[in-house]
């Protein structure tokens, strides 16, 4: 019996995928270039700055993520023990 195979499983779709996001960031970056935003605060207006912010904001949350694991985390056997 043949394994069945997922849209990932081939390098050429994973290569399609990848361009369009690449595609899609030039895209948005060369929009972020011609379109005038109406900002409250002025930093908001430098180039790239929602770009900037998500980055920063998505490496902060994963390692407060990390951060919070240690204090959260139970033992591996928590729901097998008697206690």
């Amino acid at each position: 019996m043949q394994e069945k195979r997922h849209i990932f499983d081939s390098k050429k779709n994973i290569k399609r995928v990848l361009k369009a996001l690449v595609l899609a960031c030039v895209l948005t970056a060369g929009a972020d270039i011609v379109y005038h935003r109406h900002v409250v605060h002025p930093f908001e207006a430098l180039w790239g700055f929602y770009a900037i912010y998500g980055f920063v904001a998505c490496v902060v949350l994963v390692l407060l993520a990390k951060e919070m694991r240690k204090i959260l985390m139970r033992d591996e056997d928590y729901y097998d023990r008697d206690d």
